[in-house]
């Protein structure tokens, strides 16, 4: 039987949005751009009683994306929130999506309105699960162990920053790949020759090549035996070219962070393209909508590995997302500096070889250090 998840009216009092911006000394490059600094965009919800939620809205494109998402959340999901009492966080975001849904056609913005509606649904779950007392691993039935990979190792001496993530108790890994053939396989063959042939090595492409040209990377690769390879084409392609080059290539196809919505979910789950699955939490769903898809992937015997680039927040509420439904899979962590990441989740998770135990606190069990955010804060006036 489905687990019941216990319930408690939400009564919203008080909606705010935070923008920060921390410094990197060294650009974080993918296929198809470069970020200057790490931005996160924190949303904290009071309720009547004076009990907090926090959730975040992923931000990282294009630059200005943070102030943008800041600005759409205070303006249309912020009013909603506080128009009524809620029954339960899922009957927020189904109002939320249903009442946006024309808006985000005619500004041509649905994926942004949809990240908007995310961090908040984070929220209202890191709310709810503080009000009855449980972590929302717990709330959602499921289990507080789970396994990481490390992210978005970069193009340039990818093995140093490997090593570094190794000391740290990773022991799985994820490379940028789609620069050019050559400079993709030797940075994967240097990773192959510091790790080892049994370390799990994922690529990720981002969109970078065309379907035509797309099998002959990966086959270019394939000797050096990727885990999978993420997002080679892009990811709107129709579904039939993901399930001709699934036919075609000897490595796992995995997607997932640039899809929205329970139909292209469902259209992916049910296809023959993909052996790993990967929403984002912060980009579509929270955990309301997140956590039935995942539920169904998990089932369709595929892996689940939420994507997350981001501030601590999203990164730990897709920590709880994955302990909540449980089975195979990872969850990522971005391998660059991010003082985001630790300053927004304290305290912060420890990872040992290779997994994380997930703490006994309600919710989501953590909380923004304030003081270390002032400095980082962008303000924000409309």
């Amino acid at each position: 039987m489905p687990t019941i998840i216990p319930h408690q009216p939400l009564q919203i009092k008080k909606v705010e949005s935070f923008v920060y911006r921390a410094p990197i000394d060294k650009p974080v490059q993918t296929s198809f751009g470069i970020m200057h600094d790490r931005p996160a965009v924190a949303i904290r919800l009071e309720d009547n009683e004076g009990c907090v939620g926090w959730g975040e809205i992923w931000c990282n494109f294009p630059g200005v994306g943070a102030e943008h998402r800041a600005r759409l959340f205070d303006s249309i999901v912020a009013p909603i929130l506080l128009e009524k009492i809620w029954a339960s966080p899922v009957e927020a975001f189904q109002e939320l999506t249903n009442r946006l849904h024309i808006l985000g056609i005619q500004c041509g913005e649905p994926g942004t309105i949809a990240q908007a509606i995310a961090g908040a649904d984070i929220a209202l779950w890191d709310l709810l699960g503080k009000k009855i007392g449980k972590p929302l691993w717990e709330l959602f039935g499921g289990t507080p162990l789970i396994e990481t990979y490390a992210s978005g190792i970069s193009p340039s001496n990818p093995e140093e920053i490997a090593e570094k993530k190794w000391a740290e108790g990773f022991r799985a890994f994820k490379l940028k790949v789609g620069f050019s053939q050559d400079r993709d396989f030797s940075n994967l063959q240097a990773l192959r020759n510091l790790l080892g042939p049994d370390t799990k090595i994922m690529v990720d492409a981002n969109q970078a090549w065309d379907p035509d040209s797309a099998a002959r990377h990966i086959e270019h690769l394939a000797p050096l035996n990727p885990y999978w390879v993420e997002e080679p084409i892009a990811a709107d392609r129709p579904i039939q070219d993901w399930n001709m080059l699934a036919s075609q290539s000897s490595i796992a196809l995995a997607a997932g962070e640039n899809m929205r919505g329970e139909t292209q979910f469902y259209e992916a789950i049910n296809s023959n393209a993909f052996q790993v699955i990967q929403p984002d939490i912060g980009k579509w769903g929270g955990f309301s909508g997140c956590i039935p898809v995942a539920k169904a992937i998990c089932a369709n015997n595929q892996l689940f590995c939420p994507h997350w680039l981001g501030g601590g927040i999203g990164l730990v509420a897709s920590m709880h997302l994955k302990a909540a439904v449980g089975q195979a899979g990872f969850v990522e962590v971005d391998s660059n500096p991010n003082n985001l990441r630790e300053a927004m989740a304290m305290p912060y998770p420890v990872i040992s070889d290779g997994k994380v135990l997930l703490s006994n606190e309600p919710g989501l069990g953590i909380a923004p250090e304030i003081n270390q955010l002032i400095d980082l804060q962008v303000k924000h006036y409309y």
